[in-house]
């Protein structure tokens, strides 16, 4: 994050802070014994000790762990509140509030403090050892002599005790006077003018509901551009429009951004957790936390990511036993790191664990009955490592508080496949793994591919595109009850969308006898439009009526009681003013393979 954002926060906070500071010290005059403002007033102070030092304003951070110090006696009883004290308390207060205007006007001149400071400071060193071991004679007056104060022999000896000299005290108020004199005075130099924070707080209910109005716009704006165009060939009276909408859509998705590191601040707490359970070193690595996401994109895949770091774990890093007979050291390692690339956001966890063992992989497929056994057994070590994502599969040999129930890989899957994401393993045995997770920047906008089948116009999420290509009915060949083809020297199934769409019912896709029938009425000479989409390490083509255009969607999710319809994500509505559906990749797929796996 930029130095400008991060002092935007800080202001916005300590402002914030400010005004909190100045309600519970009424509160508090008003009854001393309050203890909610006395440690409302000691958790702010705190914080904005904190957050001072940490960007490097030590003026701030220095009154503020004074007046933290002030507050750490009264709470203990050790000073008792009166109103001289309560003026004190209102002229440091004040010092914060010019302190923070000073931050904010990027003022050079520096706001005087050390007189208040210093009274405050006497105040707590004197409460420390006592209300009455101290005459209160040399307080208010600091012009007397140490020799001439009554019983100065037995306050040294009292003090000496404590490793405090009487000399340093006296001369600490000596020089209250003289620094008092030079520092802002809270009712003559503070003017009548509000000073507000440069952020606001919005509750992300209400940027949602802009961020679907703007949609709206987005949407209305093509259909607009669309039917004039019909009627004129100077589409450039429109370009300031479109410029000034899709300025308003970023603008918008910008603010929903949220730096990673607020998700992968929490990994430090969750890793120590898991790691104690499974009685395991682990060493964690966080890197590119300042990258930005939607928030509700970390929200929904946050789980995801828990679920995939306590998997490596408990599954991928191996015990201080069997990391040393592998030659490796016993403190296991996980990193955890995001980079930005395009419209993506790439997240990766990376062991240096056994990695994924697909001799494993399938003989805990064929004891789960994931899959018919033929079927497992011509699997490639990609496809099987795949299968961690079927529900109820787990390799794991004992069930314990962290793995080993089969339930959370699919979900993971299903969170992000609900998000336009993607999940990819690299994986070696003996080195380690690595979870990809692709995931869009934002949800508010997608990119898709139109086509049409019949009279109907559909997307597909650009995300899950390879390539599209033209084929004959030569080109497709009948295996089984499916149909497949060649494509850059790879045999990829190949599936009538119409064929799908057109089911009556999800019966009907089960028989199988239905992925062959648009081919058997296809002419031999006539060229067919092929959309390849790959999901899971699974290339398909989808055969399609006409290509349209590549397209950036504002995508709806459908309402009650269409939200369960099968193979469809959602719905947006093009220039033309016709409803586009959004096809669910992995839904039809998943659909797809399924049955072919049960047919064979």
């Amino acid at each position: 994050m930029k130095e400008d954002e991060l002092k935007e926060i800080f202001l916005s906070e300590a402002m914030d802070g400010y005004e909190e500071l100045n309600k519970h010290l009424i509160d508090l005059e008003k009854d001393y014994q309050n203890k909610k403002a006395i440690d409302a007033i000691f958790r702010i102070t705190h914080t904005l000790k904190a957050n001072a030092a940490s960007m490097g304003y030590s003026d701030v951070a220095a009154m503020a762990h004074t007046f933290e110090d002030i507050f750490t006696e009264i709470k203990n009883d050790k000073i008792t509140l009166n109103a001289i004290l309560f003026n004190d308390l209102y002229k440091a207060i004040d010092i914060f509030g010019f302190q923070l205007k000073a931050i904010q006007s990027g003022s050079k001149e520096i706001v005087k403090y050390r007189g208040i400071k210093t009274k405050l400071e006497v105040i707590v060193r004197k409460s420390k050892f006592g209300e009455n071991s101290i005459p209160d004679a040399f307080i208010e007056k600091s012009e007397i002599s140490i020799n001439k104060l009554p019983g100065k022999e037995n306050i040294n000896i009292e003090l000496e005790n404590k490793n405090i000299k009487l000399e340093n005290i006296i001369s600490n108020e000596i020089t209250l006077n003289e620094e008092l004199k030079n520092e802002p005075d809270s009712i003559q130099t503070n003017d009548s003018k509000v000073n507000f924070s440069d952020l606001v707080s919005i509750p992300i209910r209400k940027l949602d509901n802009l961020m679907n109005l703007v949609g709206e716009l987005m949407i209305e704006k093509d259909r607009v551009v669309t039917v004039l165009s019909q009627h004129s060939n100077r589409n450039n009276e429109f370009s300031r429009l479109q410029r000034i909408t899709s300025e308003l859509q970023y603008s918008v998705m910008d603010v929903r951004l949220v730096q990673i590191n607020v998700l992968f601040s929490k990994f430090n707490r969750i890793v120590r957790d898991t790691a104690k359970i499974e009685n395991k070193n682990i060493n964690l690595t966080l890197e590119g936390t300042d990258i930005e996401i939607d928030r509700n994109i970390l929200q929904i895949i946050s789980d995801s990511l828990i679920h995939i770091v306590r998997n490596a774990i408990s599954h991928g890093i191996e015990n201080a036993t069997e990391r040393t007979l592998a030659k490796k050291s016993d403190t296991g390692n996980i990193k955890i790191s995001a980079r930005s690339e395009k419209n993506k956001v790439i997240i990766e966890v990376e062991d240096d664990g056994k990695g994924i063992n697909p001799v494993i992989i399938r003989k805990k497929a064929i004891e789960k009955k994931i899959a018919p056994k033929s079927i497992i057994e011509l699997m490639k070590d990609e496809e099987l490592i795949q299968l961690i994502f079927e529900p109820g599969f787990s390799s794991a040999e004992n069930v314990t508080s962290v793995s080993g129930r089969g339930v959370g890989m699919d979900v993971v899957k299903k969170a992000i496949d609900s998000i336009g994401g993607k999940v990819e393993i690299v994986t070696e045995v003996g080195k380690g793994s690595v979870f990809k997770l692709i995931l869009p920047s934002s949800m508010a906008l997608k990119s898709a591919l139109l086509f049409g089948l019949d009279n109907c116009e559909y997307a597909i999420p650009l995300s899950y595109t390879q390539a599209v290509i033209q084929l004959l009915k030569t080109d497709i060949h009948k295996v089984a009850k499916g149909l497949v083809a060649n494509h850059l020297s790879k045999t990829i199934s190949i599936v009538f969308l119409k064929d799908i769409l057109n089911a009556k019912s999800l019966d009907e896709l089960k028989t199988g006898d239905l992925y062959q029938n648009g081919f058997n009425k296809l002419e031999n000479t006539k060229k067919i439009n092929v959309i390849v989409v790959n999901y899971g390490n699974i290339e398909v083509g989808f055969v399609v009526d006409r290509l349209m255009q590549q397209k950036e969607i504002v995508e709806k999710q459908l309402l009650k009681p269409l939200d369960k319809t099968k193979f469809i994500s959602g719905a947006t509505i093009l220039g033309t003013g016709n409803v586009c559906l959004v096809l669910d990749i992995p839904s039809i797929i998943g659909q797809v393979f399924k049955n072919t796996k049960n047919n064979i």
